[in-house]
């Protein structure tokens, strides 16, 4: 190898980090003040997300239930099986209510940190929206690998469909 450096090398850094002085809270008042206004609506979005995914478990379970109920009477659910609605709502439900929980304590945690003025308050606070980043951008991945394998499947439906005809 040459004598010129390596571009994609990892930064070195010392063993021992350096030691920061503490200059007390690291935000400012508008930033404080805008987090305290956001508080409220956190809460009331991860209140509303906790209702919606319940709603959306509940309705899956009642996919479940009539279509079992379908079934044992028979004919006029026959074309359309509920129950695979049941396996597409009921993991939704339980997918849902993480973001709702992160949103919602993101929002209590800085109401928690306005009365107590705790760094812990403050962090964890600043972890749920970590946290709530996070699992959307894993929601995002998720979603972007549906793309290909989509029209993949759609392609040899399609192929399919033209050498039956």
């Amino acid at each position: 190898m040459s004598d010129f450096e390596n571009p994609y090398q990892s930064p070195e850094s010392p063993i021992v980090p350096e030691t920061r002085q503490n200059t007390g809270n690291p935000l400012s008042e508008n930033m404080l003040q805008h987090l305290f206004e956001a508080s409220p609506w956190l809460r009331f979005v991860g209140i509303l997300g906790y209702i919606g995914s319940g709603l959306i478990a509940a309705a899956g379970i009642i996919f479940a239930i009539s279509s079992f109920a379908a079934s044992a009477i028979g004919g006029l659910f026959d074309q359309f099986p509920l129950w695979l609605l049941a396996l597409a709502y009921i993991p939704l439900g339980a997918i849902f209510f993480f973001p709702s929980h992160f949103t919602y304590n993101f929002g209590k945690k800085i109401r928690n940190y306005r009365f107590s003025n705790s760094s812990e308050d403050l962090e964890t606070a600043f972890k749920n929206n970590k946290s709530l980043w996070k699992f959307y951008g894993i929601l995002c991945i998720i979603n972007l690998s549906f793309i290909p394998v989509s029209i993949v499947i759609a392609l040899i439906a399609g192929i399919a469909a033209v050498l039956n005809v």
